[in-house]
């Protein structure tokens, strides 16, 4: 252990500052918890106080931070105004995030501390993503990311830490590794000796220090922030507390070493650092109770605020899902969204080259605007070509080839994109997005709710669908767009040719909010007539193809091959036929679907993913309850069956939807009188 003094007189005093406002913080927390006044799960911080009170001190006010569910620590060190994180434990509208994201969610970026994630390891890709965005900015921020040895073993963790080693990122990832993963020794969920000793198998350097001892954590927290603000790349470092009590408040202790814990509270680090102070004569026993009253004050003034504040009005309830509450589904949207119309000359491209396109007038048009993915650049330009040249003209710092990481991939993403980048993420197929589910659905929709409106995720994902092209089978050919309208917070978009898929996705690159375009590799070497330049369509504004009135046709992305031809079928046999081309999932241009629906009576959804629980389900809910008494016919849909997506193309073929079985359910329709 070493000398205090070696840190002068004044930061040693600082720090121990901030050590007794984390731990007046976070019993006073606990206290409101033991007399029912706050009801939440909450992950105390004792032990591990000293940690981040050494790190942030060595931190600028303007650099970045990450963190994990134990988070007062964290929050308080990085500077936030006590009043605002004891507003948000309340539930209040003063929080750090409007009352709507708690305790295990505390976002306060005028501090900088960027994300609190309660989920295990989720926050490393997002760091990564933060620290790319500075990087490329030039600003020479770092960012400083924190979890617990438990989150060590996470496969996030393992893409975020080799993502950010093979492209030198300015991050210092803290395992603040306090023997426990939850209810689990360290022991016996790893087998090697430390967490820091894994940086070699990165390439990156690693460092492992006594996380009770300030003067410790200095030395090789000085040395991470340094190579991390010289461009010499990231550093993994471990900081050991041994923790003081249970897992989370109120947990059972039956399952830790008891005499380990018993010396680790006499030897805490708040009682431990305290004594230094007075042993090394750094601090008086005066000033050092003036500290701790100061402390205790301010903790008294916050929690006095926190209780007399008001809660958030019922009106946030759905704001801040997304920049503009109308993108909801079904809420009111403007009679025209914001369009910019094409002016250049029409050339017949292929849906492939029309994404092509977009990129580059994106990257041409935004220096913010970048790209990653797997094998994205050339001379592959990704497995279908659809980002070829584009790093042979703007370079692999704007078109950045990846690992094989899906978590790494979306998690730098939002990272990036929470610092004023637009990225473009590329999933290869729309399968693998189930790798990164946690970042899509968890992080990138959720964070702009969770921090009260106070950041946001403009990302875009590209992500290739391989159903109906043969013999894919069942891990390369579905559609996610269910799945992922189900999670509150994230646009989706199905282009069904290539003029859409040009001005959607450049659409998507400008939107405020996380956008998945769905690209159907069926529509990908099919032809249109594209204008050249950028142009936009607007999300959530459908497309009539086609005007009629017997029955309306509505479908999206490839979808829409069958249903044209299932139309020129139904207009032989003598039936108006009008379809619509939703083009958006979310937002939803439903207010064109009903007046269509209205004036024809009978309508038939069509959608390429599994019928049971599909997008056509909540359409069709929707248009029955709203025009019940009003149709000539039930709502009718039309999906692939409850079967995995066979291999055989016999069974393929048979499997997704067609244009004889929309004549066949149409004409079942048409026959209601």
């Amino acid at each position: 252990m070493g000398k205090l003094a070696e840190l002068g007189c004044e930061k040693a005093v600082a720090i121990y500052r901030m050590m007794v406002r984390i731990a007046e913080c976070d019993q006073r927390i606990q206290q409101g918890l033991a007399a029912g006044d706050l009801q939440f799960q909450y992950y105390p911080a004792g032990g591990q106080e000293a940690i981040p009170a050494t790190i942030m001190s060595l931190l600028n006010p303007d650099d970045l931070a990450v963190t994990t569910y134990r988070v007062i620590h964290d929050i308080v060190a990085k500077g936030t105004p006590l009043r605002e994180i004891m507003a948000e434990m309340y539930g209040k509208a003063t929080g750090t995030c409007k009352g709507k994201g708690g305790p295990m969610h505390l976002t306060a970026p005028d501090s900088g501390l960027m994300v609190t994630t309660g989920i295990v390891g989720a926050g490393a890709p997002i760091a990564a993503g933060l620290a790319l965005a500075e990087a490329m900015q030039g600003t020479g921020r770092v960012t400083v990311c924190s979890f617990g040895d438990g989150a060590a073993n996470i496969g996030a963790v393992h893409e975020a830490l080799n993502l950010s080693a093979v492209w030198k990122l300015p991050v210092i990832f803290v395992c603040q590794n306090n023997l426990y993963a939850e209810y689990t020794s360290f022991a016996e969920s790893t087998a090697s000796d430390s967490i820091a000793s894994r940086a070699a198998g990165y390439g990156m350097a690693g460092e492992q220090c006594d996380g009770t001892d300030p003067a410790s954590i200095h030395a090789v927290a000085r040395k991470a922030i340094e190579r991390a603000r010289s461009g010499h790349g990231p550093t993994l470092l471990e900081c050991v507390a041994p923790r003081l009590q249970g897992h989370a408040f109120g947990s059972d202790i039956a399952h830790m070493d008891q005499a380990a814990l018993a010396q680790a509270k006499a030897t805490a680090p708040l009682k431990s650092v305290r004594q230094r102070l007075l042993d090394e004569r750094l601090a008086t026993e005066a000033e050092l109770a003036a500290i701790e009253a100061e402390a205790r004050a301010e903790v008294d003034d916050a929690q006095q605020f926190a209780v007399a504040s008001a809660a958030p009005d019922l009106s946030e309830l759905q704001q801040d899902v997304f920049a503009d509450i109308g993108d909801t589904p079904y809420a009111a949207r403007p009679s025209s969204p914001d369009e910019i119309s094409p002016s250049g000359a029409l050339r017949r491209i292929t849906f492939g080259m029309a994404v092509n396109e977009a990129m580059a007038i994106a990257l041409d048009r935004d220096p913010s605007v970048f790209l990653l993915g797997e094998d994205i650049h050339d001379p592959a330009g990704g497995i279908v070509k659809a980002t070829v040249g584009l790093s042979s003209r703007f370079g692999l710092d704007r078109v950045r080839p990846t690992p094989i990481s899906e978590q790494a991939i979306v998690g730098a993403a939002i990272g990036a994109s929470m610092r004023g980048m637009k990225p473009v993420a590329e999933i290869m197929v729309n399968d693998f997005a189930m790798v990164a589910m946690d970042q899509i659905a968890n992080h990138a929709a959720k964070l702009r709710y969770m921090s009260g409106g106070r950041t946001a995720v403009p990302i875009t994902i590209r992500s290739l669908t391989a159903g109906n092209v043969g013999s894919f089978g069942a891990q390369h050919s579905q559609m996610l767009e269910s799945w992922f309208a189900h999670t509150p917070g994230l646009k989706i978009v199905a282009p069904s040719n290539a003029y859409d898929a040009k001005g959607l996705l450049l659409a998507c690159i400008d939107d405020p909010d996380p956008c998945i375009q769905i690209e159907a590799m069926r529509c990908f070497f099919s032809h249109d007539d594209v204008p050249e330049g950028h142009y936009t369509i607007p999300l959530g504004k459908a497309a009539i193809r086609q005007e009629g009135h017997d029955i309306t046709l509505v479908s999206y992305s490839w979808g829409m091959q069958e249903v044209h031809a299932a139309s020129t079928l139904l207009g032989e046999a003598g039936h108006s036929v009008e379809i619509i081309d939703l083009r958006t999932i979310v937002p939803l241009d439903y207010a064109a679907v009903r007046a269509s629906v209205l004036k024809t009576g009978r309508i038939l959804i069509v959608h390429p993913a599994t019928e049971f629980g599909g997008f056509g389900a909540e359409l069709a809910a929707k248009l029955q309850h709203d025009l019940f008494g009003k149709l000539k016919a039930p709502v009718g849909r039309y999906g692939a069956p409850y079967t995995c997506i066979p291999f055989a193309q016999n069974l393929e073929a048979a499997y997704f939807p067609n244009a004889s079985g929309i004549v066949e359910r149409a004409t079942a329709l048409l026959g209601y009188i």
